[in-house]
């Protein structure tokens, strides 16, 4: 047998972080497998559907890196196929016409809060003559569930779960207008797309119950199912926007690598021992359902940032810069940043790259970092560096510049051995001159190596700008 899993998001939003691990889960057990993942867009909610949020989910998957076999599949076009499968129940006597009102139901509804019931729908049409059909109704058609024992879901995650069927009522398979309940478009769905493994949230498992019934009624194998946890913020509560949850696209525009950010989630709720930080290959290689847990998982920033800064510090040096060209489209000055990289600068940049990321946690740290490379002549100085050029520093500044003009060869290595022989014909600490360096080639007070933001500037550049300083 060959594993197809699926991810079958809702086009009424982004996809959001806990979707993202759902797809990552659903890809993960397909590799490892050998099987397919595939997509399945379920915009059969036409009010709330957009465009725009299935391309985003779309976009989001692709940059996450968790591609899908075949093509995508819109659950909506395949209306017809549900309605079909619904009127074959209802010939077999499987399902029927209700032909409940509106108010009815209503009624229903209010009379189980009052007695302190499960809203139930309470099965008055179900052995009924459609002749008694009262005129100008249309009805919509109902699963004929069973009404003793119990229906089982052998969950890989969750374990054996029994509800009884008393619990259960007849579910909508078609609404009156003819159009399918996502309960019943799901079962038909993954039957025809021979989906065998449905990994998804455990928000679902009670719709396992009533979708196992669909499938013994019509006669087909149910798929193995695994309920995953949620997702929760750090105080414990479903994982919401007051936590700062976002979508995916957002996580880009912060600055998260989708590597760090698959890394991340597929240890929300997964373990292999204490092991924190795993390859693709890897992580298909030892990702199994047996090792996702019960209990929800808890989303923590500050540990998802330290992630991120590991994976940068660990990148090579080109694939970061691909990842600063990436997050820039998404960012606000993003398009003048791009426009100001020119090849010069890329090329400064990338030779910047390994100072530059032992600092950063985000490729936003990397683009602030970089600033100084974009700045533009007479550099604009922050009130801490400012600080640091007195009187007595733009004379330092001033030597520094003569003693710097004066090397042979430009490089990190010869400014390091001009500066400090400066410090010490001066008699003054290394500290004293390198500090007001950094303001005059950067404006800050914080940056790379200063020997190396020296050699990554080049010699015209840091002679000009410390003579800018230092008021030559």
């Amino acid at each position: 047998m060959t594993v197809v899993t699926r991810f079958a998001p809702s086009p009424t939003g982004f996809l959001h972080i806990g979707g993202a691990r759902t797809a990552l889960f659903n890809w993960l057990y397909a590799k490892k497998t050998g099987g397919q993942m595939l997509l399945r867009i379920e915009d059969t909610d036409r009010q709330r559907s957009t465009t725009e949020a299935i391309g985003a989910i779309i976009d989001g998957l692709t940059w996450l890196g968790l591609e899908w076999d075949g093509q995508t599949i819109y659950q909506f076009a395949r209306a017809e196929r549900h309605a079909e499968v619904a009127r074959q129940l209802l010939a077999e006597g499987k399902a029927y016409y209700c032909y409940a009102t509106p108010e009815e139901l209503d009624e229903m509804r209010a009379l189980a809060m009052k007695e302190g019931r499960p809203p139930r729908y309470d099965g008055r049409w179900r052995d009924r003559d459609p002749s008694e059909a009262p005129a100008g109704v249309k009805p919509v058609i109902r699963l004929k569930a069973r009404q003793d024992g119990e229906t089982v879901v052998n969950d890989e995650v969750q374990g054996r779960v029994v509800i009884p069927n008393k619990d259960l009522d007849d579910l909508v398979l078609l609404r009156s207008d003819g159009t399918p309940t996502y309960m019943h478009a799901v079962v038909v769905d993954d039957h025809d797309m021979g989906v065998t493994h449905v990994i998804r949230g455990v928000d679902h498992l009670t719709n396992a119950a009533r979708q196992t019934q669909i499938y013994e009624a019509l006669g087909w194998s149910v798929p193995s199912m695994s309920h995953i946890p949620l997702i929760h913020g750090p105080d414990g509560a479903k994982l919401s926007k007051r936590h700062g949850a976002l979508g995916v696209e957002q996580y880009r525009a912060l600055g998260y690598l989708p590597e760090a950010l698959r890394n991340y989630l597929v240890r929300l709720g997964w373990s292999q021992g204490d092991r924190e930080f795993f390859s693709t290959d890897e992580m298909i290689s030892a990702f199994d359902l047996s090792g996702v847990g019960r209990s929800p998982a808890r989303f923590d920033f500050v540990k998802l940032e330290a992630v991120n800064g590991h994976y940068i510090r660990h990148a090579d040096d080109a694939r970061l810069v691909a990842a600063i060209d990436d997050v820039l489209p998404h960012i606000p000055d993003g398009a003048a940043i791009q426009a100001a990289l020119t090849p010069e600068v890329r090329t400064q940049l990338l030779k910047a790259m390994p100072g530059l990321k032992e600092r950063a946690k985000t490729v936003l740290d990397l683009i602030d970092g970089a600033g100084f490379l974009l700045a533009q002549r007479p550099l604009a100085v922050d009130d801490k560096a400012s600080a640091l050029l007195s009187e007595e520093a733009r004379g330092h500044l001033g030597a520094l510049h003569a003693r710097l003009a004066a090397m042979p060869e430009w490089s990190a290595t010869a400014a390091d051995a001009a500066v400090r022989a400066e410090a010490e014909a001066r008699g003054a600490k290394l500290g004293a001159l390198a500090q007001p360096l950094r303001a005059a080639l950067t404006g800050r007070t914080t940056s790379p190596g200063i020997f190396d933001v020296l050699d990554v500037l080049g010699r015209e550049e840091s002679l000009a700008r410390i003579a800018d300083q230092a008021r030559l």
